[in-house]
């Protein structure tokens, strides 16, 4: 268990019998079976799936003002260059 923080409020044995008493009286709000739980765990993901195709970290070191006009185009600008990128290498194949 996580250290929980100085100003932190345990309640006691009788108000937390009473919260749980206050919480199984109420229909719409009771705890899930030991079965619905089994039922439920392979609906929950962690995380952000993989994606089919993953791209490479790298350091690049560009131009400000190609930064700047990128990052005006608001979230997603980096997603943005590599677009670019891919239209100059589609235009202009390298020869190997």
């Amino acid at each position: 268990m996580p250290k929980l923080k100085s100003r932190t409020i345990l309640p006691g044995a009788e108000e937390d019998a009473a919260i749980t008493a206050a919480a199984m009286s109420d229909p719409d709000a009771m705890p899930l079976t030991d079965e619905e739980w089994e039922a439920v765990k392979p609906l929950v993901r962690m995380g952000r799936p993989k994606a089919e195709v993953t791209k490479e970290r790298i350091t690049i070191r560009l131009s400000h003002d190609v930064v700047t006009q990128f990052r005006a185009t608001g979230e997603g600008w980096q997603t943005r260059i590599d677009a670019a990128l891919r239209q100059f290498i589609t235009e202009h194949p390298f020869a190997r």
